[in-house]
């Protein structure tokens, strides 16, 4: 791997994102997504010694819809991915889509110093990462 074809996950990291507090329920989980339009809401830590979590669209199809929960009660600490898998922004995107591939993970967190930077998809990973790699070469 040359430098001039290296991307780090900081370059094509999402550093909007949608948090929400564990305790709420996933009716009001799925109001703010739709506000944000987006599939999947960070989940708060507690204090400074928790982790991030991760709340899914497709965990509230899985455990929510298809058991015919109701969303108003069910909370997202009840279907949260918790902890959430955390990358650091000079990460190699080829280490990232390894990372991600071999463990089926749909959204990574980007975090440095214990400070939330942004969200990594395989779709950014693709269409920004491996993009920019090709236009290189």
């Amino acid at each position: 791997m040359t430098s001039k074809n290296r991307i780090s996950v900081k370059a094509i990291m999402k550093p909007e994102f949608g948090m929400i507090d564990r305790n709420v329920t996933i009716k009001d989980a799925l109001d703010e997504m739709k506000r944000l339009q987006t599939a999947v809401l960070v989940v708060n830590k507690r204090d400074e010694d928790d982790e991030y979590g991760l709340l899914l669209v497709s965990d509230i199809a899985r455990m929510v819809l298809a058991k015919d929960r109701a969303a108003s009660r069910v909370n997202v600490y009840e279907i949260m991915t918790k902890p959430a898998v955390c990358v650091d922004p000079e990460m190699d995107i080829r280490y990232c889509s390894r990372l991600m591939s071999t463990f089926d993970l749909t959204r990574v967190l980007v975090v440095k110093d214990d400070v939330l930077l942004g969200t990594v998809s395989p779709r950014a990973l693709v269409v920004e990462g491996l993009a920019a790699i090709s236009n290189n070469e």
